[in-house]
């Protein structure tokens, strides 16, 4: 299964730095559709080491015909938001028709919404969607400062009393137990933000014995427990050996090298693309939200598209028999 990209030509008209190390940029793109729903992403071609490649942005709100996303400077970037950073005016680009994975059910008796850090990307067009429905919210706002919190005084203006800000350095900590006890049953919970923060508010929602389908989630595929690093795989069915840069993903490698892959979300959420390990010389940094930390441990599978080796050699099995099964 393929995700279906619809690329348009596009150009940059605006760029802007809205918070510490957050930079806006927004696009002209050529017969873009009319309207996107919040939580939407598109996809973007790019530029690393002089090698093209694709990273995947959130689609904030802005006015018709445009896209704009908003890119943080990750220290331990693979790449993409350096290149983002560096757009002016009148650059040009691809980007894809916005797709959505994150989307608002727009059933429940009241909304929690819950941002860390650059994880707001989404969170912040859902808060305006809700906000401008009438919908019952409350948005809670985590991060390192203030200075890095982008979109907040737009936010504090349209929510007032209904968004709480928690900034780390200022000792103010995020209580996701209390702010799970505080939802009726009814009521669901939209988190975008680092792997950390969304494996506390998965185990924090079971501790209360709520329905997992009334919590949403989406993750960075950047946002691993170490900075990336090059490593080599070999899928063991094929005899292949590749090299995965530190700015490429073991999905986009192996498809390059025409080993058959079965995959969709890029993001680490569905599961399609996941690998057997076969065998591994150091440690394995899972970026996925698909499996339970007590998978993760297990080192048994991983997501191709967002989770890596940290340096070494892994051998893998895809368990993709394509030509075999069309034989059958």
């Amino acid at each position: 299964m393929r995700s279906r990209l619809e690329w348009r030509k596009a150009r940059v008209i605006d760029t802007r730095t809205i918070a510490e190390d957050v930079r806006a940029v927004t696009f002209a793109v050529e017969g873009l559709s009319v309207g996107f729903d919040p939580g939407s992403h598109t996809n973007i071609k790019v530029q690393i080491n002089g090698e093209p490649a694709i990273r995947t942005y959130t689609v904030i709100p802005g006015q018709p015909g445009t896209l704009s996303i908003a890119a943080k400077l990750h220290p331990n970037s693979r790449g993409g938001s350096a290149f983002i950073w560096q757009l002016q005016p009148g650059d040009d680009t691809e980007l894809t028709e916005p797709e959505n994975r994150f989307e608002l059910s727009w059933r429940a008796s009241r909304y929690l919404l819950i941002a860390g850090g650059i994880g707001i990307t989404p969170i912040y067009g859902m808060a305006k969607a809700l906000a401008s429905r009438g919908k019952t919210l409350r948005l809670a706002y985590a991060a390192k400062s203030r200075q890095q919190m982008a979109f907040l005084d737009e936010l504090a203006a349209l929510l007032d009393e209904r968004l709480q800000v928690f900034a780390q350095d200022d000792g103010e900590t995020l209580d996701l137990d209390a702010e799970f006890a505080a939802l009726p049953p009814d009521g669901e919970a939209y988190i975008c933000g680092p792997l950390g923060l969304l494996e506390a508010a998965r185990q924090a929602w079971q501790r209360g014995g709520r329905s997992m389908s009334r919590l949403r989630y989406e993750v960075f595929g950047d946002n691993g427990r170490f900075a990336e690093q090059a490593f080599d795989v070999e899928v063991a069915e094929l005899g292949t050996r590749v090299r995965v840069r530190a700015d490429q993903s073991m999905l986009d490698v192996l498809l390059e090298a025409g080993v058959g892959m079965v995959f969709d979300c890029r993001r680490g959420e569905c599961g399609l693309c996941a690998v057997n390990i076969v065998e591994a010389d150091g440690v394995i940094d899972h970026r996925d939200v698909f499996f339970s930390e007590a998978e993760r441990q297990e080192n048994s599978r991983m997501c191709a598209c967002v989770s890596r080796a940290c340096g070494g050699r892994i051998v893998i099995d895809t368990g993709y028999r394509g030509e075999l099964a069309a034989a059958e």
